[in-house]
């Protein structure tokens, strides 16, 4: 098929605001894969495709060669019902780390393979990877008979995994494409899909600390990669939850470890458990499992227990104390009054440079770095009263930290009625 297409025609096509045939995109997919098409030609096509879109027949198929570029795990051998959920990602979003026992507590199987934290949003390996012992590279052989025995397991995809978006999503960073919602979804999708997942449930967050920061355009977001979930076979529905204030109290890696086990224990902070557990109804409603209630898992112990065997699964010490900062530093409200707003970017910001995230993908992390909220939108708060604390390893990075931080609250005198978390449901 190779001979039949040149990357410049193809280019031509979509430049042209033609429709791509589905040989030509796996042709082009496929070749770029295996580096017979340039970078800079498929940078031109990316650009094309953010300037003209992809009708939803070239999107479907562009997903499809994206995933016929590597390997599908195959679960078809796993005992429970498996249902996943992705996050686009915000600041505090700890959820993945609770979700996944929680639902495993309830009947399921959860096999969710995760990513690392870029700029101000967290990753949830990194996450993990403060626990001491616990690791993030399992084979396949060991994702399945860890879904068999303990339900639920989060861990690094592997190499073989949707090869093609891994080269797309590094050469979208460098070209001003990542915009793009048409390759927003088929990059998300084809590693969903791909890793064999019966069910999905997509938290697309809204507002100023996550990607979506137009609701319009989140919805937009989600509706594509539902239609794209229906496509191959996977059933997905999607939730647009807020983000425009921290999830929680924790941004930072250890941090919201030590908060996510609050939660699992029957504690934690009330926003964090009503996103979880809307999201586990979600999941379980699409697995298919009927009669449980995810509270009720939460406050009896049974998440909790299933949250200690996954890490225990993986190598991790689920009683290894967290990490603690060599340095913590106090931000205090500037006057007395009740919280209205918190900026969740100027947060993660602050986060990241006290070291909880990086700026390159190469970069390390600090598992004892990040931002604790010690009150939230709603709160009444005195001047002078410590708002935020500062977690650092080492002091010299406190001042641009709290820089970040300078105009992240608005403080009224008049009552706060905090807004909805959970936005709007999409999907079957």
């Amino acid at each position: 098929m190779s001979s039949a297409f040149d990357a410049v025609e193809v280019i031509r096509t979509k430049r042209d605001h033609e429709v791509l045939s589905d040989d030509a995109i796996r042709w082009v997919i496929d070749a770029y894969t295996k580096g017979g098409v340039a970078d800079e030609q498929m940078a031109a096509l990316l650009m094309a495709v953010l300037l003209n879109g992809m009708s939803a027949p070239e999107l479907s198929t562009w997903t499809a060669a994206m995933i016929e570029s590597g390997d599908r795990l195959d679960l078809s051998g796993v005992s429970r019902p498996t249902v996943d959920k992705h996050s686009t990602g915000g600041v505090g979003d700890k959820v993945s780390l609770i979700l996944a026992p929680l639902v495993a507590a309830c009947g399921a199987a959860v096999p969710q393979l995760s990513g690392r934290g870029l700029g101000h949003t967290g990753g949830t390996l990194d996450k993990l990877e403060s626990i001491p012992g616990w690791r993030a590279h399992l084979s396949n052989e060991e994702i399945v008979r860890q879904l068999d025995e303990v339900g639920a397991v989060i861990c690094a995809a592997g190499e073989g995994l949707a090869p093609a978006d891994r080269k797309l999503y590094s050469l979208r960073d460098v070209t001003a494409t990542v915009e793009s919602i048409p390759l927003i979804a088929a990059s998300i999708m084809s590693k969903k899909i791909a890793e064999g997942t019966a069910s999905l449930v997509l938290d697309v967050k809204v507002g100023v600390g996550a990607f979506m920061k137009d609701r319009e355009r989140a919805a937009l977001l989600a509706r594509t990669m539902v239609g794209l979930g229906g496509d191959h076979g996977v059933a997905t529905m999607a939730m647009l939850t807020a983000m425009d204030a921290p999830l929680g109290r924790a941004a930072g890696n250890g941090l919201e470890v030590t908060e996510s086990v609050e939660v699992l224990q029957g504690g934690g902070p009330a926003d964090v458990v009503e996103v979880t557990v809307a999201l586990a109804h979600e999941m379980l409603a699409l697995a298919g499992i009927t009669g449980e209630d995810p509270a009720a898992r939460l406050r009896d112990g049974s998440a909790y227990a299933a949250y200690r065997a996954m890490i225990t699964a993986q190598g991790g010490d689920p009683d290894a104390p967290m990490p603690v900062a060599r340095v913590i530093e106090p931000i205090v409200a500037k006057r007395s009054g009740r919280i209205s707003r918190m900026d969740a970017l100027a947060v993660g910001v602050a986060a990241w440079r006290l070291g909880a995230g990086r700026a390159r993908k190469e970069d390390s992390v600090s598992a004892a770095a990040g931002v604790v909220c010690l009150a939230k939108p709603g709160d009444e708060v005195e001047e002078g009263q410590p708002v935020f604390e500062l977690h650092a390893d080492r002091a010299s990075v406190l001042d641009r930290a709290s820089a970040a931080l300078d105009g992240a609250i608005d403080i009224t005198d008049g009552p706060v009625a905090p807004g909805p978390l959970v936005l709007e449901r999409i999907g079957s």
